[in-house]
């Protein structure tokens, strides 16, 4: 299972790391950041395709083809804890050394964006505080790692939830005798 997971792990890992730091760099020079969002969220759901790829081949190559629905979950998860480790990894280079001004520039587009919306001075003080608030996170290393997890994790942990229900199988196709390795 480790060769396995770790394989489409990195794989994973390695697009969806590509696709953020295109993504951040773009709305780095550009301060475009709604559509940036869009290619991250989506660069997000094509690396997170090899977590259904990596259970699969583990049921397949490496289980005779049978599956439990708590092991698929397992290697999915796996999968998704080694891809979004990279991810933040690669975030935290990518803001320590290239955009420490990251954050400021995100908040004050938000509030630009706010403005421009039209909304209530009551809305425009909540969407400063909550950008303070992300301003004064991202002052602590353990804030941005944890944030940058909540931003991938959940979505990779969809993923393996919803693989592990397709994948699933306690026979192998063809036999009726029930595998038990699962």
């Amino acid at each position: 299972m480790k060769k396995n997971v770790f394989v489409f792990g990195l794989l994973s890992g390695f697009i969806i790391s590509a696709f953020m730091v295109y993504s951040s760099t773009m709305c780095y020079k550009t301060a475009e950041f709604k559509s940036n969002e869009v290619v991250g969220y989506a660069g997000m759901l094509i690396a997170f395709s090899f977590i259904f790829v990596g259970i699969k081949n583990y049921r397949d190559k490496y289980n005779n083809g049978v599956i439990s629905f708590g092991k698929a979950f397992k290697v999915g998860f796996y999968i998704t804890l080694i891809a979004s480790t990279l991810y933040v990894l690669i975030w935290l280079i990518e803001y320590y050394v290239f955009f420490p001004d990251w954050m400021d520039k995100y908040c004050t587009h938000m509030i630009d964006e706010a403005k421009a919306g039209g909304v209530s001075q009551l809305e425009l003080d909540k969407t400063n505080a909550q950008m303070n608030w992300y301003k004064e996170m991202y002052k602590t290393p353990l804030f941005v790692v944890l944030l940058t997890y909540v931003e991938v994790l959940p979505i990779g942990l969809v993923i393996s939830l919803i693989s592990a229900l397709f994948l699933k199988r306690k026979t192998k196709r063809g036999n009726l005798v029930t595998s038990a390795a699962t």
